[in-house]
């Protein structure tokens, strides 16, 4: 006998209120405290309800938004995709949700999915920067075109990508190539899937070709962490060359290798990744791995678009290419010493 879904008659009798009280809420209606909404919602997800998306939109025709679920808006990836999707959303006529996470947990991420469910969004697309369902399985909603932005996480789920390591991979070749004896590596964050796989791609290079391994300096993606993971760099080795895990650390390494008393790229050659808007303006201009933001919004929108006119899930791989600038060159026969910042 199948299991019987979760009404909202259950979920107003374990709250303890009126089911019209629940159904002003899964509906996204006002009128209903803020605590007892939360509290509402809690268990809805504890008790596994989800609003039948799909069958609503029958009833009510298309609702023509976009939901968009992330972390950080200050990340220059996020903001730029986000800019892309709503823009491109709106040219054909759909309005974009966002609903923000207060945490990188499979929980947050579950309360934001429920909250854009009773919302009413045609499609969902959803930018996590770390793994989820640690503490509990990730649950999508259900009957919503779902594009993850990021390696898969849900099998029959729409992924759209970078090739992270094709981009790493060619970051620590070209350094290898210029002829310096290895590459050392400011990592971003351990949650990031990202940071881990341009990390795994940099150990690879190394490894493949036969040279030394450094150990890592971890960063959070802003200058100020790339600056003090170069600054402990400096003082305990002799780098000469850089690989950091994107462009804003590399602007912190900037700083950090000046203040030692040397030189770029004469004493140490840098790379960055992302090739932010203002690669080109540092001084010397820095080498990096280019992404295109935008067309990682275009295409997550156009997959998720498809899927809510019934094509099947699609996982897309963009690529990424090297922008060779001043910030890197062969290495010198002998390099100073740094000076201790």
């Amino acid at each position: 006998m199948a299991e019987r879904r979760t009404s909202l008659r259950d979920v107003a009798q374990a709250v303890g209120v009126s089911v019209q009280t629940v159904s002003r809420v899964a509906n996204g209606e006002p009128n209903v405290a803020p605590e007892k909404r939360e509290l509402i919602l809690t268990t809805m997800r504890e008790l596994g309800y989800r609003p039948n998306a799909a069958a609503r939109a029958i009833r009510r025709g298309s609702f023509r938004t976009v939901g968009v679920v992330y972390y950080n808006l200050h990340s220059v990836g996020t903001h730029r995709s986000l800019e892309e999707i709503s823009e491109r959303a709106a040219e054909r006529g759909y309005a974009t949700t966002l609903m923000p996470l207060a945490a990188t947990s499979g929980r947050a991420a579950n309360g934001a999915f429920t909250r854009l469910g009773e919302m009413a969004v045609d499609v969902l697309i959803v930018i996590l920067p770390a793994p989820f369902g640690v503490d509990e399985t990730l649950q999508l909603p259900e009957g919503v075109p779902t594009v993850v932005l990021g390696p898969p996480l849900v099998e029959g789920v729409a992924s759209v990508d970078f090739d992270q390591e094709v981009g790493a991979r060619e970051a620590v070749g070209h350094l290898l190539d210029l002829g310096h004896e290895t590459v050392h590596h400011i990592t971003g964050p351990a949650v990031s899937f990202s940071a881990e796989a341009r990390c795994r791609a940099w150990m690879q290079v190394l490894t493949e070709r036969g040279r030394p391994i450094p150990s890592t300096r971890s960063g959070d993606w802003s200058p100020g962490s790339g600056y003090e993971a170069t600054k402990r760099l400096l003082r305990e080795e002799r780098p000469t060359a850089i690989f950091a895990a994107n462009d804003q650390m590399a602007l912190g390494a900037y700083r950090a290798i000046i203040e030692a008393g040397l030189r770029i790229p004469e004493d140490v050659s840098l790379v960055g990744f992302d090739d932010i808007d203002e690669a080109e303006m540092f001084a010397p201009p820095l080498t990096t791995v280019r992404q295109d933001w935008g067309l990682l919004g275009r295409q997550s929108l156009r997959v998720a678009l498809e899927m809510e006119r019934g094509a099947p899930p699609e996982h897309v791989r963009l690529p990424t290419g090297l922008v060779p600038r001043n910030s890197t060159a062969s290495p010198r026969a002998s390099t100073a010493p740094p000076r201790a910042g």
